[in-house]
């Protein structure tokens, strides 16, 4: 496993037909977020609208990234070093490039210790300095920050979903159900965590870390991966609960 953070990027259209390789979301209205969870941050909020707009079937991949890279020279936050300036307390060997990995945790470990800082991981190498994506082409990009997805985003000529707009899209068409197929969970739907997090993965799905993009049926919409598999950035920042979005619309 890795630190997951992937991302799908958005076009505003008025058309009926959307690019190849995306999907049409059509405009309409639903309930964000959760009641039934135990995360203060998924507080729900009613009649959030949002305006129809295409948005990419799939997680961008580490081949659709290394053409950006190839194409534009850009080099990723967790590629660069921390300035001396910014951080005039580390030692060199803190400010060096690297990324958080996760590794399976043991018993009685401390919360969150399962994150581990990596010198050298990133997109390319996304275990450490030793790991390559060869033969991953067709996995989601990870070690991507927010600064990184916009990036790409606007060489792509898109931009990323605002939290609205991926969770809409998520849903597939249905609304107030626990997972974006349903009420009832199956392994089988999604690259998710089978056993006892973080301790013991039972790999039920045919995977330990990430799968290739479309390795699962698609949502309602023709989106794959909308759960599971990696998680993904949005345009939105940060916020407890979803208040602020009632009765918004974007």
């Amino acid at each position: 496993m890795i630190n997951s953070t992937a991302f799908a990027a958005t076009i505003d259209t008025t058309q009926s037909n959307c690019p190849q390789e995306m999907a049409l979301i059509p405009e309409g209205s639903f309930k964000i977020g959760s009641d039934n969870s135990s995360f203060v941050e998924e507080r729900s909020a009613e009649n959030v609208t949002v305006t129809s707009f295409c948005i990419d079937k799939y997680e961008v991949t580490n081949a659709q990234f290394t053409q950006f890279v190839q194409a534009t020279g850009y080099v990723t936050v967790a590629e660069r070093p921390l300035s001396k300036e910014e951080f005039p307390d580390l030692p060199d060997e803190q400010r060096s490039p690297g990324s958080l990995v996760f590794q399976i945790a043991k018993p009685g470990e401390s919360f969150l210790s399962w994150w581990h800082w990596t010198t050298g991981a990133n997109w390319q190498h996304p275990f450490g300095p030793d790991s390559v994506i060869a033969a991953k082409e067709n996995h989601p990009v990870v070690h991507i920050a927010y600064e990184d997805a916009a990036a790409y985003a606007k060489w792509a000529g898109k931009s990323l979903p605002t939290e609205a707009q991926w969770e809409y899209a998520a849903r597939g068409g249905l609304d107030n159900t626990t997972y974006i197929w349903g009420n009832q969970y199956s392994e089988k739907k999604a690259n998710t965590w089978q056993g006892i997090f973080p301790f013991f993965n039972t790999r039920s799905d045919g995977y330990l870390g990430t799968a290739p993009v479309g390795s699962f049926a698609p949502n309602g919409y023709g989106l794959y991966d909308m759960a599971g598999n990696v998680w993904e950035l949005t345009l939105d920042w940060f916020a407890l609960g979803h208040d602020s979005k009632t009765h918004s619309k974007s």
